[in-house]
This record gives structure tokens, C-alpha cells and sequence, in this order.
């Protein structure tokens, strides 16, 4: 897939804002397409801007470890927040009603593969988001502070 096939970066910002005023304003559900997922909100410090950053995303609870996952929707590039866990690893996390400090951990490559299996079993898309892309889909986990 090309870049040209995906959202830009407005459209991904609207959406994402809506989903995270619907999941602020309701407990840490939302309705639609995501209704029953396992949701957080991310907030990472912007590498560049410095700026604080939320993004919607879902995770996975994998042998007691937080795990989330730089899908992207198998775009050819990493989302934003993906680039400012790297830069800046100490992030915040709203999940459901309770809310946190962490620190994101990006796993190796061996380990990201055993867990990668792992989301794949219980999110089958998660598959299909790493076949449309020649990116390695970053997995990270979410320590609590």
C-alpha cells in the first residue's frame, strides 16, 4: 500500500479526538467500531515539539504485561507517537477510569515476535496491518512508575 492510501495526518487527528472525548466522557468506553475493545489513551511528549500528545490505542494484556502496538493500520510508517516513545520514553496512560505515569519499552526482535504471535491469536487484523507494510510493527510495554 502507498502512503497516498491512508488518512492524513487532520483526518487522523479529528478521528482520534473524537474517540478520545467519547472515551474521557464515558469511562474508558467508546461506541463504533471499537465498542468492546480494549482501549487507552497514550500521552507521549512530542519529540520535536515538545508537546503533549494523546493518542487512542488499543492494548493487549499478554502474560501480565501491558503491550501496545505501532500498527499504524499497516501504513508504511510508524505513527507519531511511535517516534515519541523513542525520543521520550516516560509517558501517561488513561485506562479506563484509572490513569498513570509509565515507561514504554520497545521489545527486540525475538521477543517482539513471540508476543506479536500472541496479539495475533486474540486480533487476528493485527496480521493483516503487518502484511501490508515492509515495516517491522513496533510492539512496546507499558511499566507502571
Amino acid at each position: 500500500m502507498t502512503e497516498e492510501q491512508f488518512p492524513d495526518t487532520e483526518t487522523v487527528k479529528a478521528f482520534n479526538n473524537a474517540i478520545t472525548e467519547e472515551f474521557r466522557a464515558n469511562g474508558g468506553k467508546v461506541g463504533g467500531q471499537f465498542e468492546g475493545a480494549d482501549l487507552l489513551l497514550l500521552t507521549t511528549t512530542g519529540a520535536k515539539s515538545g508537546q503533549q500528545r494523546v493518542s487512542p490505542l488499543a492494548y493487549f494484556t499478554i502474560d501480565g504485561r501491558l503491550i501496545i502496538m505501532g500498527s499504524f493500520a499497516g501504513s508504511p510508517k510508524d505513527p507519531a507517537w511511535v517516534h515519541n516513545l523513542r525520543a521520550n520514553p516516560r509517558a501517561h496512560i488513561d485506562l479506563g477510569t484509572d490513569a498513570y505515569d509509565v515507561t514504554a519499552h520497545e521489545l527486540p526482535s525475538a521477543e517482539r515476535e513471540q508476543l506479536f504471535d500472541k496479539v495475533v491469536a486474540v486480533a487476528p487484523g493485527f496480521a493483516e496491518y503487518q502484511s501490508k507494510t515492509s515495516r517491522v510493527i513496533p510492539l512496546f510495554e507499558l511499566q507502571r512508575n
